[in-house]
């Protein structure tokens, strides 16, 4: 058994960017990861997905992208890049390596694994927030004839049987997913709950950037209001790929993408769905108009150069529907993708930090048990924790909350 410091869990991202931080902090550490280095990156994502993030907002602290900075990478070159950054940080790695337990030890975390035990005084959970898969409880009560399918579990169209398609979730995944399988001839419904349309680039910049210059990014969860509430904002509705163009309700519905409510029941083979489309569209619409109100503010106060305001961006899509109900036999549906979003599962992980969801409870990545935290999660520390530049910057303040954990707790013991 080796007992360092400090063990990370999760060799993404999240992990790598603390492991350069506590290599900076001279802090002991190794990261363990349960398949490769960026393994979700390779694994778990679609052939044709490209990072949301341009490639000025794709890079971890020490290692710049290549290439066109307003250029997105595809998943599998942002696995290779994880890569090289492990090898540039020389990060203490250790592959194949699935954690079975984490639980208290005499002060200490005793953390299990597939090839033996390791023994720390600190923990830190990098697994990431897109760690599950969610489905809801009616995705049992469908036919064992139709196929539901997650999107880890999506590769390309061919994946599918031929016939009509059911995708719940109209976030970032759900429109894309729903834009591929339409254009591979298969007709296409949409079930459409929250969500946040945005436009990629506007007035000559990508909305991201823009965000960034209005410090939108870098807002802290709580100037939200709600804590809980702003960790569980939909995603927005956009698409990182080399025409750098819009995809959202509208563009899908021009090209024939059917669009309902919420899915609301399942039973029997029929799907019921509410009649809340309007009132879902028209407050993304609102939404949108926020934050393009904020940017054009802060152009304005600041005197920054940029094109006039597209007013085009701004032409709102309220669609409405009524309450119905689709016999998915009868609608030739054979496949259900569930774009419903992500929970996080810790079962390995036996100490008491968990809320009434399952969810780790912290403030900033600070759990209440001495010595374990977590990274990676949405709004952990701020509006952009969640996206790679993010994880950078959240793991160089937490690095200095571990390092002053270790200090205090050497202090008492001496």
């Amino acid at each position: 058994m080796r007992n360092p410091d400090v063990v990370i869990i999760g060799a993404g991202q999240a992990g790598l960017a603390m492991s350069r931080s506590l290599t900076a902090q001279g802090v002991d550490h190794v990261v363990l990861e349960r398949g490769r280095i960026g393994e979700r990156w390779y694994s778990e994502r679609w052939k044709s997905l490209h990072l949301l993030t341009t490639n000025a907002m794709s890079a971890l602290p020490g290692l710049a992208q290549d290439g066109d900075p307003d250029a997105f990478m595809s998943a599998t070159a942002f696995a290779a890049y994880l890569e090289s950054y492990a090898q540039k940080i020389d990060a203490p790695v250790f592959s194949g390596v699935e954690v079975t337990k984490v639980e208290l030890a005499a002060g200490n975390y005793r953390v299990t694994t597939s090839t033996g035990q390791w023994l720390s005084r600190s923990i830190i959970i990098a697994t990431g927030a897109c760690d599950t898969p969610y489905r809801p409880a009616m995705a049992s009560t469908l036919a064992p004839s139709i196929l539901q399918i997650s999107p880890t579990d999506y590769w390309d169209p061919d994946d599918f049987p031929k016939g009509a398609v059911l995708v719940v979730g109209a976030s970032s995944t759900g429109v894309q997913l729903a834009e591929e399988l339409h254009s591979s001839g298969r007709p296409v419904t949409l079930a459409v709950g929250d969500h946040t349309r945005m436009p990629r680039r506007y007035r000559g910049r990508d909305i991201y950037a823009w965000m960034e210059t209005a410090g939108i990014l870098d807002e802290p969860p709580q100037k939200g209001g709600d804590l809980s509430a702003a960790r569980r904002q939909p995603s927005s509705q956009l698409v990182g790929r080399p025409d750098r163009r819009d995809l959202n309700l509208g563009t899908l519905s021009r090209r024939g993408v059917r669009l309902v409510g919420r899915l609301a029941a399942m039973d029997s083979g029929k799907a019921s769905f509410s009649g809340d489309l309007e009132r879902t569209t028209s407050a993304s619409h609102t939404r949108m108009v926020r934050l393009l109100d904020r940017i054009d503010a802060c152009i304005e106060s600041r005197g920054l150069e940029a094109p006039d305001a597209d007013w085009a961006a701004r032409e709102p899509f309220l669609a409405a529907g009524e309450p119905c109900t689709i016999d998915l036999q009868q609608s030739r549906i054979r496949t259900v993708v569930w774009a419903t979003g992500y929970v996080r599962r810790y079962p390995w992980l036996k100490v008491p930090v968990f809320d009434g969801h399952g969810e780790i409870v912290h403030r900033g990545g600070v759990t209440a048990a001495p010595g374990l935290f977590v990274l990676g999660l949405t709004f952990l520390r701020r509006r952009r924790s969640q996206f790679i530049s993010g994880c950078g910057i959240d793991a160089a303040e937490i690095a200095g909350d571990v390092r002053s954990y270790l200090d205090q707790a050497a202090r008492k013991a001496a």
